[in-house]
């Protein structure tokens, strides 16, 4: 049975903690007063609900939103912490699959972004390893765009058999 009193619950601890912490104007917590630790709060939300409450649908938002916000708090404080598109797809790709070991539904899309997320953030590196830039390969390296557009409307009109 699912519990509907987790979510805002949480929330309105994590929120109320949030604003008693900045009220007090504590240093310690000063760089986490800022819109991503939102992003945690809501998501640590969503996650409470989707593992606690067994709403296991709850998992891929909570798993986007708790990274996002991670991702920009530690985006420039750590130097080897990709600012990439990439990483928000390796973050959506991970909600998927954490969702996928609950639900066993997902698993093709967490593996597709993990893919994409893979390719984006070590593209220039494979380009650079094989030799790439020069050439026809190089080219035809620049349209690997209208290639994915092209799985996205097969996936999207392409009738089951």
């Amino acid at each position: 049975m699912k519990q509907q009193r987790i979510f805002p619950g949480i929330i309105l601890i994590g929120f109320g903690a949030y604003f008693y912490l900045q009220q007090a104007n504590i240093v310690l917590f000063q760089e986490f007063f800022t819109w991503p630790t939102l992003l945690i709060i809501v998501g640590l939300a969503f996650l409470g609900q989707g593992y606690g409450g067994r709403d296991y649908e709850a998992i891929l938002p909570g798993t986007i939103l708790v990274g996002f916000g991670l991702h920009f708090h530690v985006v420039n404080k750590l130097d080897v912490w990709p600012d990439h598109m990439g990483t928000f797809i390796l973050i959506i790709a991970l909600g998927f699959l954490l969702r996928y070991q609950k639900t066993r539904a997902g698993l093709f899309q967490g593996v597709l972004f993990l893919t994409l997320s893979i390719i984006l953030l070590f593209s220039d590196k494979v380009v650079r390893w094989f030799g790439f830039i020069e050439g026809s390969v190089g080219s035809a390296w620049e349209f690997w765009p209208i290639v994915i557009i092209g799985i996205g409307v097969y996936l999207l009109f392409a009738r089951k058999k």
